[in-house]
């Protein structure tokens, strides 16, 4: 399984389309995002404590769906 950054990457875009696409733009700019995991309880505990750019966890946890169904 690859990492959850790497499947993200997917929707990165030169322009925010979607709430999807302006987090992946972030994370692309986040130099202590835990690029290597694949466990939800560490990505989700990093953003919540240390990123501005994910104004809602809701955001996440929708990617984190689309993550495991293309993973599975």
């Amino acid at each position: 399984m690859k990492s959850f950054y790497h499947y993200l990457m997917r929707y990165r875009q030169p322009k925010d389309l979607d709430e999807i696409t302006s987090f992946a733009n972030a994370a692309y700019k986040d130099h202590g995002f835990p690029k290597q995991s694949a466990d939800y309880h560490e990505i989700s505990t990093y953003l919540e404590m240390n990123v501005q750019y994910l104004n809602n966890m809701a955001i996440f946890d929708q990617a984190w769906d689309l993550y495991l169904q293309d993973e599975s």
